[in-house]
């Protein structure tokens, strides 16, 4: 038969003060008479001899009634000299901690205490810090994440950047001014090498021009493979003019802010009005009036009748250049070119969206036509009159005419040359285009930036997580020191069984 004394008792830790007050160990109450023990302890503080040890105990944890036994014993020690011949100190201090611990001591009330200051270690200080110590580390490692994360993106972007710089064909030092050097150098030669492209379209014009019984389709795909990337004006009126007068491109670099002095800027410059005839009116200089005769013209003379009646014969011998006179030509030979007119077909908005128009309308002809080939229905496909005029034709040679028209719509269609485009007749867009390149750079510096707060927070959340873990430790550690000394005192009320106070989870 198993001794008495050697059945351990399992207490379960979070439930040791219940077990207390059910076996009447601990007054269900104790703790109405706690609060009188904390301000004895809080007074008893302030008046401790210099000792190591005390300073140790006193900075620690929450003073409990283990530790008044420990400061007693050091009490002994350091008020020695005030001992009587009776074995009493006359040392205040040693009475103040000796009240104490009586008190403690009195229906066992630092046994209650000393339970609850164990759960609620274990209930909440302890898994607390683990908790903030855990979620610190995540901090940390999500921080980090994001830093990679960032990194890249940045990498992306930057990439995205130099595609489109790439695209762009500039290099990205000074954006704006290499866009717009572009227009002026490298616009005319990518019109012109569209404009050479169109050269093996005859034949494909032709053929679809006999399809199609009307000599005048495709009006501007034939003018540009009969004369080139000739100007508007040239395109209208069917022969090229004499001068031509393009509007000019301005690029203002930077709009300078108007002084506003409450005044009218007439553009005078000092008053003076310019007629265009290189005669300026001087606003400011004085008038100065004439006063003379009045010249009526030349003084009436006697007139020759014989003379005067050979005079009303008209004379039919004169020549054109003796007259004066000036006979042009039919048409405009010999006009300027300005406005509109003065650009070239390609370069013009409007009759470049018509070139492109009849490049789609020979594209789906030829699509069409090269559908019909392929289809495995020959009755439907002998149905079609235009047959006639493709006898010669192939599905592949009709696939190469395809192939050549779809070359002309692609360099016409080039991304970069609209851009060019748009900012040779709109200044403002190479604002717009620039700005778009450059708010990559300002992405990626907003990355960089929003990385490096990332990187110091990561730190910083380690750091207080590296912190926190001594803290961990030390409660740890007095909380087994507390459990220890429960377990023994319990021990001793049951003939010295063994108490297990299991649950603790340190």
């Amino acid at each position: 038969m198993m001794n008495e004394a050697d059945i351990p008792i399992d207490i379960a830790a979070g439930k040791l003060l219940d077990w207390l007050i059910s076996r009447r160990i601990v007054d269900k109450n104790w703790h109405l008479h706690i609060r009188n023990i904390r301000n004895k302890i809080s007074n008893a503080i302030t008046d401790m001899p210099a000792h190591d040890e005390l300073l140790q105990l006193l900075s620690g944890a929450h003073i409990n009634y283990f530790h008044c036994l420990r400061i007693v014993d050091i009490l002994k020690t350091t008020e020695a000299d005030s001992k009587n011949v009776f074995g009493r100190y006359g040392s205040q201090r040693m009475k103040d901690w000796q009240d104490i611990v009586k008190m403690y001591e009195k229906d066992n009330i630092y046994l209650a205490e000393a339970a609850q200051i164990l759960v609620r270690n274990i209930s909440y200080e302890i898994p607390g810090i683990r908790k903030q110590i855990k979620h610190l580390e995540q901090l940390s490692d999500e921080a980090e994440k994001k830093v990679e994360d960032l990194g890249r993106s940045e990498k992306v972007v930057l990439a995205e950047y130099h595609q489109m710089c790439k695209h762009l064909g500039v290099s990205g030092k000074n954006l704006r001014q290499e866009l717009v050097d572009k227009v002026f150098n490298d616009l005319p030669g990518m019109l012109s090498k569209t404009a050479s492209s169109v050269a093996p379209l005859k034949k494909t014009v032709e053929l679809y021009a006999t399809f199609v019984s009307d000599a005048e389709c495709l009006p501007l795909l034939k003018h540009v493979l009969a004369k080139g990337n000739t100007t508007v004006y040239e395109f209208v009126y069917g022969e090229p003019p004499l001068a031509i007068e393009e509007p000019p491109v301005k690029f203002v670099a930077e709009q300078p802010d108007a002084a506003d002095d409450g005044t009218i800027d007439f553009g005078d410059e000092g008053g003076a009005i310019d007629f265009g005839d290189g005669n300026a009116l001087d606003l400011d200089a004085p008038v100065e009036l004439e006063v003379g005769d009045i010249d009526w013209g030349a003084a009436p003379e006697e007139v020759d009748p014989v003379a005067a009646a050979d005079e009303n014969v008209i004379d039919f011998n004169i020549s054109l250049e003796e007259s004066g006179i000036v006979v042009e030509g039919d048409g405009n030979l010999g006009g300027v070119a300005k406005g509109e007119e003065a650009y070239t077909v390609l370069d013009a908005q409007q009759y470049r969206d018509r070139f492109i128009n009849d490049l789609l309308e020979l594209q789906s002809f030829l699509k069409m036509r090269l559908h019909q080939l392929g289809s495995a229905d020959k009755a439907q496909m002998l149905s079609f009159t235009m047959m006639d005029n493709f006898a010669a034709h192939d599905e592949k040679s009709v696939a190469g005419m395809l192939a050549e028209v779809e070359v002309v719509y692609t360099g016409v269609t080039d991304e970069l040359m609209q851009h060019l485009l748009q900012i040779k007749h709109s200044p403002v867009y190479v604002d717009i285009l620039s700005s778009n390149v450059k708010q990559k750079l300002t992405s990626i510096e907003k990355m960089k930036e929003t990385a490096k707060i990332n990187q110091q927070k990561s730190v910083n959340f380690k750091q207080q997580s590296v912190e926190l873990k001594p803290t961990q430790t030390k409660i740890i550690e007095q909380t087994k020191t507390l459990q220890g000394q429960i377990e023994k005192d319990i021990s001793k009320r049951y003939k010295n069984r063994l108490v297990n106070l299991y649950g603790t989870n340190l």
